[in-house]
């Protein structure tokens, strides 16, 4: 796969028919937005029996023109739950991203403050080369 491609590719709508029961389109909307396939079949059927008359036509436009959700999209559950986090909010990822950056850049600082502490050798060197 194309490493330019691949974040396009996870934030992209995509029928689920491995999931789904007709086309795959709710299953699709769920896998998208990481709401429960249930509730989105539900909320799909009583929109419909109130006579949300709009709801069918999408419902088959989906199913006509969505492609097809690829084999491997995702590698694990966790990368599955971080892009549809991605999809409802880029902006709220992307602090928690850098803030897993920070953590781990502070967690490494302390790893190498008690390496550096208990060695005086190494922080002998260290300051040598500053």
């Amino acid at each position: 796969m194309n490493n330019s491609s691949e974040p396009y590719k996870r934030t992209r709508f995509y029928r689920d028919k491995i999931n789904g029961k007709i086309f795959g389109v709710c299953a699709g909307i769920a896998d998208y937005t990481g709401v429960d396939v249930l509730w989105v079949r539900v909320g799909t059927v009583a929109l419909t029996v109130c006579g949300v008359g709009f709801i069918p036509l999408i419902y088959f436009a989906l199913a006509i023109f969505a492609d097809n959700k690829p084999a491997g999209l995702y590698l694990d559950r966790e990368e599955q739950k971080f892009w549809q986090g991605v999809r409802q909010s880029p902006t709220r990822t992307a602090r928690e991203v850098k803030a897993r950056f920070r953590d781990i850049d502070r967690r490494l600082a302390d790893v190498e403050q008690f390496y550096v502490t208990s060695n005086p050798r190494l922080s002998a060197e260290i300051e040598k080369l500053r």
